[in-house]
């Protein structure tokens, strides 16, 4: 199991943090499928991000276009003048601040912005973006396995063994990274809840989330408000507080380093439970 993990200007160490590392999630989008327009502009998403550091977050990520199921892409410009100004405002807030793109060029002036961490949903796959974070020697980098696209990923998604699968996947990822000079510990993982998986396979990958650290890198779980626990609870997104407090629990008895949720300060206090049991 890891004990660091590099993220820019600030360094996790595993060995100190016990509780995972809480991402809070900052959508600069209109039509994101849980709070889209709501942070629509900068001043807005900054305040937002200003609560979720008074609640103790320890990772902000920014992303200025959804990919929930049946999303539509964005240009390039639209995505720059939705996150740049929020990256402006945040870069001296002193948390280490984390780019949602798979854009390279989005990757790259953010990165020169100020922002601290790299997260794909492409795993560094769409042209350009591999030599993207080969330019910056410090960037954390998270991969996150996805079946086809954001348009097409929901339809039918096909699996042997999906923990297998997605673990094959990831590490082959990791491993291109490794091998182009970037070092193990700036390297985290995702599994992709909701992205090409049924609510079986999201089921079977939560129920053995352990399995995903034995690729040897820190583990995401982002299924904060996903449809996943909306099909299990009939509940809407913006109802899915109780639900989305345990999978980050159940998702850090099983080994998760890093939660990337909406209801920052709810899971923290869950997780500060968590960690006095735990430690």
């Amino acid at each position: 199991m890891p004990t660091t993990w590099r993220c820019g200007r600030f360094l996790f160490d595993f060995s100190k943090h016990k509780r995972p590392i809480v991402m809070g999630i900052l959508n600069a989008t209109p039509d994101s499928f849980s709070d889209g327009g709501k942070f629509r502009s900068a001043k807005d998403a900054i305040a937002m991000a200003e609560v979720m550091i008074a609640a103790g977050v320890d990772l902000i990520d920014i992303g200025g276009e959804s990919t929930r199921p049946g999303a539509e892409p964005v240009s390039l410009q639209e995505e720059l003048d939705r996150v740049l100004p929020v990256i402006e405002g945040l870069k001296d807030c002193g948390v280490p601040l984390s780019i949602d793109t798979y854009k390279a060029e989005t990757m790259r002036q953010a990165l020169h912005a100020g922002v601290d961490c790299v997260n794909d949903i492409w795993a560094l796959r769409q042209k350009g973006a591999v030599d993207a974070v080969l330019e910056n020697s410090n960037c954390g980098i998270v991969l996150m396995h996805m079946q086809r696209d954001p348009l097409t990923m929901q339809f039918n998604p096909e699996y042997q063994n999906v923990v297998f699968e997605v673990m094959q996947f990831l590490e082959e990822r990791a491993n291109l990274l490794i091998n182009k000079g970037i070092d193990h510990d700036r390297i985290a993982l995702d599994p992709g809840f909701g992205f090409g998986k049924s609510l079986e396979h999201n089921l079977e990958m939560l129920a053995k989330f352990d399995c995903f650290s034995e690729v040897g890198y820190p583990v995401l779980a982002g299924i904060s408000r996903k449809s996943m626990l909306g099909k299990i609870t009939n509940k809407e997104a913006d109802q899915r507080l109780a639900p989305s407090i345990a999978a980050s629990i159940m998702a850090a008895d099983r080994g998760a380093r890093i939660v990337r949720v909406h209801d920052v300060a709810e899971t923290i206090d869950a997780l500060k439970l968590w960690e006095a049991v735990n430690t």
